[in-house]
């Protein structure tokens, strides 16, 4: 992916903070760690994004493919159990 130029000034904190990354080699440089560290939020507003269209994809079905929707699940559900996650 192609990187783009940010310039910006950051607390002393921060700035530690991703220095610390790079120095201890979790990040291979300061533009890495912080990418690290904006991971999580982007990961959080990504699922309440799916959790939005979720609720709303299940907010407009129709009773009758909303009835189809519980049983595909009780059948996934009850798939599920056959299979050890574990091994």
């Amino acid at each position: 992916m192609p990187r783009h130029k940010l310039s910006t000034t950051v607390s002393a904190d921060t700035y530690s903070f991703l220095q610390m990354l790079v120095d201890t080699g979790k990040a291979a440089s300061i533009a890495e760690a912080v990418d690290m560290a904006v991971q999580p939020a982007r990961r959080a507003v990504n699922r309440a994004r799916l959790e939005e269209a979720t609720a709303a994809y299940f907010a407009r079905l129709s009773p009758r493919a909303a009835a189809q929707e519980r049983k595909l699940g009780a059948a996934l559900s009850r798939s599920t159990k056959k299979v050890d996650f574990d091994s």
